[in-house]
């Protein structure tokens, strides 16, 4: 029996992409403010990734979590690039609006590993970190190099932080990735702990979690964190599917029927969308990310909303959630 690092007290957790700046220059003051609110609104577990704004939002979490009792929250981050300063003029192009001067390489080996570990710990200035994920081993990531990089993991990165994990400096591992074959691949070969699900599993899109990824999961005993659940502000009525511009086609239609649903019995997507992802006993934890403190206030009292069991079965009547996807029952607050 694998040990459970999230407790209830982390059903809602914060992801650091937003405060990175992949959407908007959020500034440090503003990140405080944001992380302040996390914090006061009774939010422990705080994920973050050097890759997100180049390494700025592992820096800005680790200036705020650092002056609280290290024991009072769980702290993730992520391995598998390695960054170097660079001057301004070589920044590479990325998704962030403003990231700090940093160049990147993605690495799997174990060196790497041992290295962004210690950088994590030295940009942070936490002393431990409580879960580390394996970030973006995945083909929309790595594209054809999947399979390089998949076995350098295997040589280096699982075996390591198994060891580390065993060792007590970690206290679990897993992937942090879009798709669901890294994760298939991870439990075959090694013995992760728990995985960050990114833009798998959410209200508006998760037949195939559910016939692939959830009954993987459950017979190795892995847990799921999701990363994704609003499928990157697209619920919360941002016109962002996944990170990207494109909408699939049907699904403003889908969201739209959802949230009219959802309006009849007094409730928003963003409760909806919530507390449809911890319903599946695989996830333990949801960690949407916020530009404002506002979002993350918005967060918790969808989190603390009750929604009625009736909701769920018109949702299933309407064909809006797929016939096996587990559901809320009754009146369930989390």
């Amino acid at each position: 029996m694998k040990p459970q690092i999230l407790t209830e007290s982390h059903r809602l957790g914060i992801g650091g992409v937003a405060i990175g700046t992949a959407f908007e220059d959020v500034t440090d003051e503003q990140a405080r403010k944001i992380l302040d609110a996390a914090w006061n609104s009774g939010i422990r577990y705080y994920d973050t990734s050097p890759w997100y704004g180049l390494t700025k939002s592992e820096r800005r979490f680790g200036d705020f979590l650092k002056s609280k009792n290290r024991k009072d929250f769980i702290f993730s981050t992520k391995v598998g690039r390695l960054f170097h300063e660079v001057p301004e003029s070589e920044v590479p192009p990325t998704m962030w609006k403003n990231p700090l001067n940093y160049d990147f390489k993605h690495d799997y080996t174990a060196d790497a590993i041992k290295k962004s570990i210690a950088d994590s710990l030295q940009r942070s200035g936490l002393d431990y970190i409580d879960i580390v994920y394996i970030h973006d081993l995945s083909e929309d990531q790595v594209g054809d190099r999947y399979p390089y990089f998949l076995k350098q993991a295997r040589e280096g990165a699982f075996k390591v932080l198994s060891e580390l994990r065993d060792q007590g400096i970690i206290k679990a591992w897993g992937m942090g990735v879009n798709k669901i074959e890294p994760i298939l691949d991870c439990i075959e070969s090694a013995d992760p702990d728990i995985c960050l699900s990114a833009t798998q599993y959410s209200i508006l899109e998760h037949e195939d979690a559910v016939d692939r990824l959830l009954p993987a999961v459950k017979k190795a005993g892995v847990k799921l964190v999701s990363g994704a659940g609003y499928n990157s502000g697209y619920i919360a009525g941002r016109e962002r599917y996944n990170y990207k511009d494109v909408i699939p086609k049907g699904m403003a239609e889908k969201r739209s029927r959802i949230a009219n649903i959802a309006e009849k019995y007094n409730i928003d997507l963003i409760s909806a969308a919530i507390h449809f992802v911890l319903a599946a006993d695989e996830f333990v934890s949801i960690i949407p990310g916020a530009s404002t403190p506002e979002q993350v206030q918005h967060n918790m009292k969808a989190f603390e909303t009750p929604i009625p069991f009736d909701f769920w079965k018109e949702l299933k009547a309407e064909g809006l959630i797929y016939e096996k996807a587990q559901v809320p029952s009754g009146n369930n607050v989390s």
